[in-house]
């Protein structure tokens, strides 16, 4: 287990809803990868961000689908793409199962 961190940590990370709207290919990164475009809503708005999820899900899977995404972390340079948020999945080795609400739900609206 790693290091506890006390209430005041965890509601410094800012999860919220978003879906997305638009997938490409990301030939350039290390690893198999998509270039993602997700909507936060009105608030937030489109944030970009890639994902090492190609081994479980399809473009076709992905697009329209509803995730889970931190939107408060720096931007990150990956290979030529800048990533502005960090989507949150359950990790199997190089497998990653994507974090979403059971129901559809409100774009931005926050998780805690």
């Amino acid at each position: 287990m790693k290091e506890l961190i006390g209430w005041g940590d965890f509601l410094k990370v800012d999860m919220r809803v978003a879906t997305i709207v638009n997938i490409a290919d990301f030939p350039q990164a290390k690893n198999p990868a998509y270039q993602l475009q997700l909507d936060f809503g009105p608030e937030i708005g489109v944030l970009k961000t890639s994902a090492q999820i190609t081994l479980r899900y399809t473009k076709a899977e992905l697009l329209g689908r509803q995730i889970i995404a931190v939107v408060n972390f720096p931007k990150k340079q990956i290979a030529n793409f800048m990533s502005e948020c960090l989507i949150l999945g359950a990790v199997d080795g190089k497998d990653v199962i994507l974090l979403h609400p059971d129901a559809k739900v409100a774009n931005g609206l926050k998780v805690g």
